[in-house]
């Protein structure tokens, strides 16, 4: 018979091992000493131990399912209590019964870390389709539509939910992108529209403008192309294929209006130059003519400088004030002269001045009368009264005995 501290063999080869409810049968060993007997079970038993340590490790440190664990303690729980080794099963048992608690506890925290990650997925969800229904609304539409897709691929990323809450969020989702593109797809049908109606109307104003670009009528024309291109502007874009070629041969009609234009201008603007030197000339005698002394001289040579004078053409037109003023100022004097001159020999006109004179003199006398003779009467109202009223005739006398003088009076 032999025995250690957790079994024994009796003589009859059967091999017992010790537990907390008894000895317990091992098995028969008749293949070879007592020792060996209990060797072989114990090496079983060691056996035990390191399947229990390995399944230990991966509860703690893998994610082994809690079902797995589950069955692969079962597994080894139904060795032990089968007692087909030699050691301590309770602990072995203890072990077990603490693994099941720690894969409890796993399943636990497990179920609560889901619990956790679905509530951070239903907020991360709803955010994204709050999110998604706004820029439904958006008019950035290329900003809005890159943004959308990258919350499609965030989505995407993120752990479903209960199908129920998971498929009512998807729905708003995707109605909202939807509803954008639906709106971005009217935008630009919209914009194509638009876009095809401008090229026709720049179809037009190019017709027109290069039908313009060989005319010679420069003011008017210059001004229609000032129109058409205000005309332009308002029609909006073309299709970018068409808006810059229909642009090109808009400008190049204009280009070949305005350069034929600016081709004459210059041969206008030398020539005008010269006639301003000419005029700036004639100008010049004719002052000299100034002040008038002989009439008739002065208005035989100012009407040879005036014929000299239309006979040049145009000149700059903001010269034209200046060099014309001195002009108009020696033929202003010289029809003051001519004034001053028909009004000293015109006898009907010396005549009315003369009787004029002579009634305003005698005017004059009377109330000079009458005041001597109120201020004799001491009625000193009445000679204030004729006094301003004589004021006023005197001065009409001294103006008309100023014309007589004028006609030689």
């Amino acid at each position: 018979m032999s025995s250690d501290p957790w079994g024994r063999v009796d003589e009859t080869g059967t091999v017992y091992v010790r537990t907390a409810d008894g000895e317990q049968v091992v098995g028969s060993w008749q293949a070879g000493s007592p020792e060996e007997a209990l060797a072989y079970f114990e090496r079983k038993y060691e056996g035990l131990v390191v399947e229990i340590g390995l399944l230990e490790k991966r509860v703690r440190t893998t994610d082994l399912s809690t079902k797995d664990a589950q069955v692969a303690i079962g597994h080894l729980r139904e060795q032990v209590d089968a007692h087909h080794a030699v050691g301590d099963l309770d602990a072995l048992r203890s072990r077990l019964d603490k693994l099941v608690e720690t894969v409890e506890a796993r399943r636990e925290e497990r179920k609560a870390q889901r619990a956790k990650q679905s509530d951070e997925a239903r907020r991360a969800k709803e955010d994204l389709v709050v999110e998604a229904e706004q820029l439904a609304q958006s008019d950035q539409w290329r900003a809005a539509g890159e943004r959308l897709r990258a919350l499609v691929d965030t989505w995407k990323g993120l752990p479903r939910l209960d199908r129920k809450s998971d498929d009512e969020l998807w729905h708003r989702f995707s109605h909202a992108r939807s509803a954008f593109s639906k709106r971005r797809k009217a935008h630009f049908a919209q914009l194509d529209a638009q876009r095809e109606d401008a090229r026709r109307v720049k179809e037009r104003l190019v017709v027109e403008a290069e039908a313009l670009s060989g005319s010679q009528d420069w003011g008017p024309t210059a001004a229609r192309y000032r129109e058409l291109m205000a005309e332009w502007k308002a029609a909006g874009r073309a299709q970018r294929e068409h808006e810059d070629d229909l642009w090109n041969r808009f400008r190049g009609a204009q280009d070949v209006f305005f350069a034929a234009r600016s081709s004459v201008f210059a041969e206008r603007d030398a020539e005008q130059a010269e006639n301003l030197k000419l005029k700036e000339e004639l100008a010049e005698e004719a002052e000299k003519l100034l002040p008038i002394e002989d009439l008739k001289s002065a208005r035989a040579a100012f009407r040879s400088i005036n014929e000299r004078w239309e006979a040049i053409g145009h000149v700059p037109r903001d010269a034209r004030p200046r060099v014309e003023g001195r002009m108009h100022t020696v033929e202003r004097a010289l029809q003051e002269a001519e004034e001053a001159e028909w009004r000293r020999t015109n006898p009907e006109a010396r005549a009315r001045a003369a009787g004029l004179t002579g009634q305003l003199q005698a005017a004059v006398d009377k109330l000079k009368g009458q005041i001597e003779q109120a201020r004799a009467q001491g009625n000193t109202s009445r000679a204030e009264k004729l006094e301003r009223e004589l004021e006023g005739r005197q001065a009409l006398l001294d103006q008309a005995l100023k014309g007589l003088h004028e006609f030689g009076g």
